[in-house]
């Protein structure tokens, strides 16, 4: 497959770009270091302030044959449909932010089960790292960040109104690993945007 030049089409950092050196607190510019493909953060004394991705864990909540999608609350995305999910924070597995993202945001109580797929969006800065979860207890409410949460049949997602290109791609291959279903959701490898 050939591969995209992305160094021009996304920024070196997604928000504001740092003006002070993290290690010794100089200030910091934009240049390319040696041997390497792009600008990169870099103060008089040499440190790199990297810009990295943050990842995102999130869990589809399955009882009964049917998924727990929540209606956003919160920008970006609000009153668009995901399944729960939020930043892996540091001191726990993807697996344990998974379950917590879902308790928080639906009161469902999951266990985390398979990896359904793990999904980048570039120009957000973000891999999403998704997994199947079983309900076990708990109820469906919404939280802060949801005004709805609602079971979905997998012929009745809402696949016009959901909130992200990684949700409709792990939904889709959710979806495509059911039995007697078809090949799985090739997501568009380079996405230009998501809904408003």
């Amino acid at each position: 497959m050939p591969q995209r030049d992305v160094s021009d089409a996304f920024p070196l950092t997604l928000g504001e770009n740092p003006r002070f050196c993290p290690a010794c607190g100089d200030s910091v510019e934009a240049r390319t270091l040696e041997d390497d493909h792009r600008p990169r953060l870099v103060c008089p004394r040499g440190h790199v302030t990297w810009r990295n991705p943050r990842v995102v864990v999130g869990a589809i909540p399955v009882a009964d044959g049917r998924i727990y999608l929540g209606r956003r609350a919160i920008e970006p995305a609000r009153d668009r449909w995901t399944y729960p999910g939020g930043f892996l924070e540091i001191g726990e597995s993807a697996q344990e932010g998974a379950r917590r993202e879902t308790e928080e945001e639906t009161e469902l109580l999951v266990e985390i089960g398979r990896l359904v797929g793990v999904y980048s969006r570039p120009h957000a800065g973000i891999v999403a790292i998704v997994f199947e979860a079983s309900v076990v207890g708990g109820r469906p409410e919404p939280s802060a960040e949801t005004s709805e949460v609602r079971a979905f049949g997998p012929d009745e997602i809402p696949w016009d109104e959901l909130a992200f290109s990684t949700v409709e791609s792990a939904l889709r291959d959710w979806v495509a690993a059911l039995p007697g279903r078809g090949p799985r959701h090739e997501p568009q490898l380079y996405v230009e945007g998501d809904p408003a």
